[in-house]
């Protein structure tokens, strides 16, 4: 069995991308699963491909468990955005500095990952990442 995941595009532009995370969890949990990739977003204004993401805004709500986010790498260790700790909810609003670039370095993806710890059966998480392309 799997953790019953969802992604909800709430918004795709040439700009900007609002995605909707969800989790009810079996106990197994998530491991480094990019959860943002770039690759599947629109195209910039320009027509090009979205390469790599800013983070602008976390929104979230946790359950019983917590969800670590990265900037995913091809290889290497994937660099630590922030930690959700289990059972709160929260709004980091990052946008007064214009939000987190990708600091992954030369093996950067452009993707976002997230890791679950602590998931129990039936633990809930619902993420939703506000996000600027590059």
């Amino acid at each position: 069995m799997a953790d019953a995941v969802t992604t909800q595009i709430i918004q795709d532009g040439p700009r900007n991308a609002v995605i909707k995370f969800t989790n009810i969890s079996d106990g197994t949990g998530e491991s480094a699963v990019d959860k943002v990739i770039v690759g599947n977003l629109s195209k910039l204004a320009n027509g090009q491909p979205c390469t790599e993401v800013v983070l602008e805004r976390v929104q979230f709500y946790l359950h019983g468990m917590a969800v670590t986010l990265n900037f995913s790498v091809s290889s290497g260790t994937a660099a630590f955005i922030a930690k959700l700790k289990e059972d709160d909810l929260g709004d980091m609003d990052l946008r007064d500095y214009s939000g987190i670039p990708n600091n992954a370095g030369v093996n950067k993806t452009g993707n976002i990952s997230f890791t679950t710890t602590s998931a129990s059966a039936g633990n809930t998480y619902t993420v939703i990442l506000t996000l600027t392309k590059a």
